[in-house]
């Protein structure tokens, strides 16, 4: 069963201006041990989606089960238990000022009541785990912001939690910090088995650690699929959008219109990825008279399979080009790169 099953859940608010629709007939299942990423730009519903695991707020309808608890209609005392099995990281760390690394991290220990021994053995295997076991007497103000984020990851492993729930957990980061973070989170999986909740709105966060993905636009999840479905084919305008700000193979109306000025002959361009045998087709062009370069687009790896697409330049005879365009079409989607105008009219954004 998943650890995680959202089932046509809905969830609406209702405010001055009205009724607002926040989750909408959302279906959805997080499988245990898995690293789930829901990513959604601002106002799509991702931080209500997360409220809503941890039983902070309630689904208006539709049911909802965590780790083996339907939480739709239980009182919240029954709740209360299930919330020591999940683990939250926040944005903006939300660290105790005033009590060192080692008492942020004891804190949840402390209101779970365990003895004073055994809270200081947790805590000192919590910041060996996360690297920060020279830091235990120092202050947040003293810590870079990876440090913190660190012992926010600490602290939220402190019961042992089944789920975590990381909630824009490196928006506040640099981009070096912000790896050395999900390397850590990588890490957590893997050697603890934590099943890993990433709500962002960052598409190379999702790049980097997920093993699937769901798309929230409006409040509703618009596509949802392993990560490297969801980077190498988006059938969603968002998706589509999402991908574009991390990858850069396919060329602009701007870029066309340089290649077609740059360049005289016929330009395509060539999905690829493992076994799509576009290489093979190009390679043997020139059986047909026909000459190619590569002008634009990129392959990159993901999930251990490769995926994108090259923009070619064919040089030849008509009926020559003709050809080695449907020898590839019959291996890949190819498209027609004729003008800037019919670019636009075929090609989805």
């Amino acid at each position: 069963m998943p650890i995680i099953e959202f089932s046509d859940v809905t969830k609406t608010f209702t405010t001055q201006q009205g009724r607002v629709v926040a989750l909408d007939s959302v279906d959805l299942a997080i499988e245990q041990g898995e690293i789930f990423g829901v990513i959604g730009y601002s106002g799509a519903g991702k931080s209500t989606l997360v409220r809503l695991i941890n039983g902070l707020e309630r689904a208006t309808s539709g049911r909802i089960v965590v780790d083996g608890v339907d939480i739709s209609s239980i009182p919240e005392a029954r709740i209360r238990p299930l919330r020591a099995r999940i683990g939250m990281i926040f944005q903006q760390f939300n660290l105790f000022r005033s009590r060192t690394v080692a008492g942020n991290v004891a804190f949840p220990l402390r209101v779970a009541g365990w003895p004073k021994a055994k809270r200081d053995a947790r805590v000192a295997e919590l910041l060996h785990f996360v690297g920060l076991l020279e830091k235990a007497h120092s202050y947040p103000d003293q810590l870079s912001g990876g440090q913190k984020q660190r012992v926010g990851i600490a602290r939220a492993l402190a019961t042992s939690p089944r789920i975590l729930l990381a909630d824009e957990s490196t928006s506040s980061l640099d981009p070096e910090t912000t790896q050395d973070v999900l390397a850590l989170l990588r890490k957590v999986n893997r050697e603890l088995g934590v099943t890993i909740v990433v709500i962002t709105h960052e598409m190379d966060v999702v790049r980097s650690i997920a093993d699937r993905v769901a798309v929230l636009d409006a409040g509703r999840i618009v596509e949802q699929g392993t990560v490297f479905d969801v980077f190498s084919a988006p059938r969603s305008e968002t998706a589509r959008r999402f991908v574009s700000t991390v990858l850069h193979d396919q060329p602009t109306a701007g870029d066309l219109e340089r290649l077609q000025e740059a360049h005289a002959g016929r330009i395509v361009t060539a999905r690829v990825e493992d076994g799509s045998r576009v290489g093979s087709v190009l390679s043997d062009a020139g059986r047909h008279g026909v000459r190619f370069e590569i002008v634009f687009g990129g392959i990159s790896s993901l999930q251990e399979r490769s995926f994108g697409s090259l923009t070619i330049e064919l040089l030849g005879p008509d009926e020559g080009v003709d050809a080695v365009v449907a020898e590839l079409a019959a291996v890949t989607e190819v498209v027609e790169r004729r003008g800037v105008a019919r670019e636009l009219e075929e090609v989805p954004a």
